[in-house]
């Protein structure tokens, strides 16, 4: 059976550490937060768990730095999105790489849409 493992981005973990620092004064933090570890789990258990973004929606620069084939995106608290692509690493194990945790904002922006 095929293991899965999530592992974050610099980007993304550079998020993470705010999310924590901030989670302990903030509702709004602490709820992304504990969604984040929560889609994480379900995420092991279904790599395929979130929803898909068309190839020719996918960011230039995620295609560039990580060299993205397909992308997967998951809904968070308060409009934040996080954003994976899948990977195998050998045949026993499946990476799920976050790539980055976004707010509406940034999503709007980072995907081409008009606020």
């Amino acid at each position: 059976m095929k293991t899965t493992r999530v592992v974050f981005s610099d980007e993304a973990e550079e998020v993470y550490k705010y999310l924590n620092v901030q989670a302990k004064k903030s509702k709004i933090e602490a709820s992304i937060l504990r969604a984040i570890k929560n889609k994480s789990e379900l995420i092991k258990a279904n790599p395929q768990y979130g929803e898909t973004i068309a190839k020719s929606k996918i960011p230039e620069d995620y295609k560039i730095k990580y060299d993205v084939k397909s992308l997967y995106w998951v809904p968070l608290p308060n409009f934040w999105r996080m954003f994976y692509t899948l990977s195998k690493n050998g045949e026993i194990e499946i990476i799920a790489f976050v790539l980055d945790f976004l707010d509406h904002k940034q999503y709007n922006k980072k995907f081409g849409y008009k606020s």
